[in-house]
């Protein structure tokens, strides 16, 4: 396998993701003419920008050398403690909230036109009418197709107030005249369980992608179905799992865990100890979970992980976790920005910190997959560097290491067949997802009858389709691109982003797990049990 640091702004991306989903409220018990009292520091630093913004030669946007300061500032904590300029606000809260107001549809801008690919279950748009393939035109009279519109600038355009209506005109293949349709907006969900579904007649699984608010509610309602289909076991997949909320993680491991049972414990700079304990409130406290984990997991996945493994409870399965344990807390700055500010430190409950250091500074701190895949630790669990003075026992007394992760119970090699250059390529650039759209939009009633079930057992993708798919590679690419190594991947990975677009993100999830090698020892670990 090559690898190239040239994918260092993904693995970057996911670090900063870490530090902007962890948080909460922060609640000062200082009033706030206490805690920003003047000093001749922040004096100084207010009369820096002042004499900027009145003698500076040029002009300049002191709005832009505050955020600047406020970053280099925060950059010198460390790595999670982050600013969210004002323009992010609403995204970043939306996304932790785990709803939006709009009209319920995911999209491509497809050839400077936006193409539904599918609407959400009991949105605002599914009940109005509209159907995956549907080009949305005009928006209450405003040209939408033709323009150099961002993502952003278009889901902007087509969110706004709750109970608003947006006049849509939408072409549809096969219809003489573009059709039009009143949506009222609506709270439209985005959720943090990505699939749920019986693995085996007895073994349940839940995918859970953040720790939003939302997320316990949509857990705890897959896990009530998941039962009633006679699973007594659950596999949590928490891979890539960057985290999120912590009393969200509390909530989710009390599911599992007996009562009173010591679940975490943080600790602030002032040595203040806060424990959270297991209440009577979990259903599944008889059953085996299994958690697996990867390089990818983080924080509150850090937390569930944590909690049920130093409490000798189910297996944790995967590869060493990120290795964050910092809690951050939120405050506003005024002007509709904030910060998410490191405020205390947790505790798995044997008292490990599985915090990895970040003395280096912010770039070795973030390289850091790179170390741990240059070093085999994805590959060989005997490359997993433990310090001996790091060492804890459970109360069954199985020896578990802090200082850099949650390291398995069961080790599980990343899988290199998945791994290839080109393949990541293809996904990270959307070509195989616009490929499977085409391909959709060309014959969409053909599946029309095919039931979700049908699909995921039966349906195969032909050698035909990756034929056609590496001449749609060619003509764009210009350069020959074969999959003589990898068509099984392919097939698979198409077959996934097809029944994504048709079913949604829970279809695309079961698929891969078809030919998932962490899934195929969970199931062994299962039948064990």
């Amino acid at each position: 396998m090559k690898t190239s640091k040239k994918y260092l702004p993904l693995f970057l991306g996911v670090a900063i993701a870490i530090g902007i989903f962890i948080g909460g409220k922060l609640n000062f018990t200082d009033s706030s003419d206490r805690l920003f009292t003047s000093n001749s520091k922040k004096d100084k630093l207010n009369r820096l920008i002042d004499y900027i913004d009145y003698e500076y030669v040029d002009e300049v946007n002191t709005d832009s050398i505050v955020d600047v300061t406020v970053n280099g500032i925060l950059e010198n904590l460390d790595p999670h403690s982050v600013y969210i300029p004002k323009e992010d606000m609403q995204r970043v809260s939306e996304n932790m909230k785990g709803d939006f107001v709009g009209i319920g549809i995911s999209f491509y801008t497809y050839k400077d036109t936006i193409a539904v690919i599918r609407t959400v279950e009991g949105g605002p748009s599914e009940k109005t009418g509209i159907q995956g393939g549907d080009r949305i035109l005009i928006a209450n009279n405003d040209t939408l197709f033709g323009k150099n519109y961002s993502n952003s600038a278009i889901v902007n355009k087509l969110k706004g107030l709750m109970d608003s209506d947006v006049e849509l005109k939408v072409y549809r293949k096969g219809e003489p005249d573009l059709l039009d349709f009143k949506v009222t907006r609506n709270h439209v969900p985005i959720a943090s369980v990505d699939a749920a579904y019986m693995l085996t007649h007895n073994l349940g699984y839940v995918k859970i992608n953040r720790f939003a608010e939302s997320t316990f509610k949509e857990f705890k309602t897959q896990l009530k179905k998941l039962k009633k289909l006679g699973a007594t076991q659950i596999a949590l997949d928490l891979r890539g799992n960057p985290g999120g909320f912590l009393t969200i993680a509390e909530q989710i491991v009390d599911e599992f865990l007996e009562d009173d049972k010591l679940i975490l414990f943080t600790k602030n700079k002032r040595g203040t100890i806060e424990k959270s304990f297991a209440t009577k409130k979990g259903d599944f406290e008889k059953a085996n979970v299994f958690v697996l984990i990867d390089e990818n997991s983080a924080s509150a996945s850090e937390i569930v992980a944590g909690a049920l493994q130093d409490n000798d409870k189910g297996t944790i399965v995967g590869r060493r976790s990120y290795g964050k344990g910092l809690v951050q807390r939120e405050m506003q700055l005024g002007d509709g920005s904030a910060v998410r500010l490191t405020v205390s430190r947790y505790y798995t409950p044997t008292g490990r910190s599985i915090q990895r250091s970040y003395k280096n500074g912010n770039k070795d701190y973030y390289d850091e997959y790179f170390d741990r895949l240059e070093s085999g630790e994805l590959l060989d669990p005997d490359k997993i560097q433990v310090a001996d003075s790091l060492k804890f026992k459970t109360p069954k007394g199985k020896v578990v290491y802090g200082g850099g992760g949650i390291i398995p119970d069961v080790f599980v090699p990343l899988d290199l067949s998945m791994q290839n250059e080109t393949f990541n390529f293809l996904q990270q650039t959307g070509f195989l997802n616009y490929f499977v759209f085409e391909q959709l939009d060309k014959q969409r009633e053909a599946y029309d009858n095919l039931t979700q079930e049908d699909f995921v057992n039966d349906f195969i993708i032909s050698d035909d389709v990756i034929q056609d798919f590496q001449v749609y590679l060619r003509e764009r690419l210009n350069r020959n691109i074969t999959f003589l190594t990898f068509k099984d991947e392919i097939k698979l990975i198409i077959k996934a982003s097809l029944g994504q677009q048709l079913f949604g993100e829970g279809t695309y999830q079961e698929v891969i797990n078809q030919k998932d090698i962490m899934i195929d020892e969970v199931i062994s670990l299962s039948k064990e049990n």
